[in-house]
C-alpha cells in the first residue's frame, strides 16, 4: 500500500516544483514544515508552496519535557519528505520560535527542493539529545488530524499515505482527544477526513487510548 503511494505521489510533486512567479522578497527567510505547518488554516505565513525535504525522515520521538510526542525529523541518507515552506516577513522568528517550543531551528537551505524565490530555508527539530527511549509519551490525536487534514489539503490522499510512510515511530500510543481537544490548533474534519485518518492508523495496527 504504502510503496504504491509513494511513487503515485512522484508526479505530483514534480509538477509542484516548477518554477513560480517572482512574488517574495529574496531576502526574506522561509521555513519548512512537515506536520502541523502543512496545514495553511495554523497559521498566517501566505506566501507558502510545497517542497521536498532531501536526507530526512519524520519521526515521533519522546522527551522528558512533556507527556506528548513531538513530530519531528531525523537524518536518513536516500530518504525525502514532502512538506510547506512559506516565507517569513522582514526574518521575524518570534512568533514560529514561541510556537515551536522545544525544537531547534537550524539551516535547511541546501536539502530543499522548491520553486520559491529565497536563499535560506529553515527547518525545526527536536534536539537528539533531549530525546528518551521507552517512555510513555502520547500521539494526540487532535494533533494529527490537522496534520493529515493539511497533507490531503496539499497533496491528495496519495499525499497522506506517503506522509505515513515516510514517520517512524508509530508504535507510539495515540490519545483519542477528538471530543475535547488537548492541541490548541484543533480542526473539525469531515466525515471523509476523519475516515482517512483512522484507516491509516487501523493499518498500522497502532493503538489508541480513550481520554479519561
Amino acid at each position: 500500500m504504502y510503496a504504491e503511494a509513494l511513487e503515485s505521489v512522484k508526479p505530483l510533486l514534480l509538477d509542484i516544483l516548477a518554477p513560480a512567479p517572482e512574488t517574495s522578497d529574496m531576502s526574506d527567510p522561509f521555513f519548512f514544515g512537515y506536520g502541523s505547518l502543512v496545514n495553511r488554516t495554523t497559521h498566517v505565513y501566505e506566501d507558502a508552496h510545497p517542497a521536498i525535504l532531501q536526507g530526512w525522515r519524520r519521526a515521533w520521538v519522546h522527551t522528558a519535557s512533556r507527556d506528548m510526542a513531538f513530530l519531528s525529523i531525523l537524518p536518513a541518507q536516500g530518504h525525502s519528505i514532502a512538506g510547506l515552506i512559506a516565507r517569513v516577513p522582514g526574518n521575524d522568528w518570534a512568533a514560529l520560535d514561541e510556537r515551536e517550543r522545544g525544537y531547534a531551528r537550524f539551516d535547511a537551505s541546501g536539502a530543499v527542493d522548491h520553486s520559491a524565490e529565497t536563499q535560506e530555508i529553515q527547518a525545526y527539530a527536536v534536539p537528539e539529545h533531549t530525546h528518551v527511549n521507552g517512555g510513555e509519551n502520547l500521539i494526540l490525536l487532535s494533533y494529527l488530524d490537522v496534520v493529515v487534514q493539511g497533507f490531503q489539503t496539499e497533496f491528495g490522499e496519495s499525499g497522506v499515505a506517503d506522509f505515513f510512510a515516510t514517520t517512524d515511530g508509530w508504535h507510539t500510543h495515540i490519545l483519542n482527544d477528538r471530543a475535547a481537544p488537548i492541541y490548541p490548533r484543533a480542526r473539525t474534519l469531515s466525515a471523509q477526513e476523519t475516515a482517512l485518518v483512522d484507516d491509516h492508523l487501523s493499518a498500522l495496527s497502532a493503538v489508541i487510548k480513550e481520554r479519561e
